[in-house]
């Protein structure tokens, strides 16, 4: 089936990045966004704002959730989205949730009637924009087939990993080795600074070295440039995505000790006020 009316709810960074793409690539959404300025550019491209979550997804039979948390989920979509759906919709969900809440939730969907597809996607604002996102899918193979064309918009590789909650596993991972990488990083520059070194000429040192990596060079430039804001990763959410994933593997029994320092010192970052700031931040609040 052919799916180019799409409803699109929640437009932060990420999702704002997703539904431009859409729009440039001939899609016709109708979007909603808690804060309805942030749909302005949106609107300004061709998009239709609708005052509700349930108003826009009234008539779709396909509908993209990118929200911040599972009580935003739990909210928006259960709340006031599915009573606005026929039976037989299907959700495109790229919200970070945890594996367990993201089983939950395809199950209560189906017991409504519902399709879900666990959409997890894998990048910055920018590559959003472009089309160039990972997308990690969980769900039905006959769903996945139905939504691919929306996904190959938004991602340069869709890769299926089979039963719900396996796509939330993968990007709470990767997201994982994000935290970590951003918050060692953080503190060799404040041991390098501490030690005497041009702090500067420190972070670009380990930007060029055989020790980085896209994800440390991408963070080390923003570090450099004491630039933090507009966020292409907030704070406040790698906390809680790290936060998520540990207590997923706690509950597995796996101790993980690196990982729940690691988000100590975020917490810590989001406790002084920084939270909403690029998670790049974490270098400007030394343990």
């Amino acid at each position: 089936m052919n799916h180019r009316q799409l409803a699109f709810i929640g437009l932060g960074n990420m999702g704002s990045g997703m539904a431009h793409r859409l729009l440039s690539c001939e899609y016709r959404l109708t979007v909603f966004n808690r804060t309805a300025a942030k749909a302005d550019p949106l609107v300004e491209a061709g998009a239709v704002l609708a005052d509700s979550p349930e108003h826009a997804a009234e008539g779709h039979q396909v509908v993209l959730l990118s929200l911040s948390d599972e009580q935003a989920v739990d909210e928006v979509l259960f709340g006031r989205v599915v009573p606005a759906l026929a039976p037989g919709a299907l959700i495109v969900d790229t919200s970070t949730v945890s594996p367990g809440y993201a089983r939950e939730a395809a199950d209560r969907l189906a017991a409504k009637g519902l399709r879900r597809v666990e959409a997890c996607v894998v990048g910055n604002p920018l590559q959003a924009r472009e089309g160039a996102l990972r997308v990690y899918v969980s769900g039905a193979e006959e769903d996945l087939a139905e939504v691919r064309p929306v996904l190959e918009t938004i991602g340069s590789q869709v890769l299926h990993l089979g039963a719900p909650g396996t796509a939330t596993s993968m990007k709470l991972i990767l997201n994982l080795l994000l935290g970590a990488q951003v918050a060692s990083m953080a503190e060799a520059v404040a041991y390098g600074v501490a030690a005497g070194l041009d702090r500067e000429q420190l972070i670009t040192s380990i930007a060029e070295s055989g020790f980085s990596s896209l994800v440390m060079r991408f963070r080390a430039a923003l570090m450099r440039d004491s630039s933090y804001e507009p966020a292409f990763f907030r704070a406040d959410l790698m906390e809680k995505d790290i936060r998520v994933a540990t207590a997923a593997a706690h509950e597995s029994g796996l101790a993980l000790p690196v990982l729940d320092t690691v988000r100590e010192r975020f917490a810590a970052v989001v406790a002084a006020g920084d939270g909403a700031k690029d998670a790049a931040v974490i270098v400007e609040h030394p343990g």
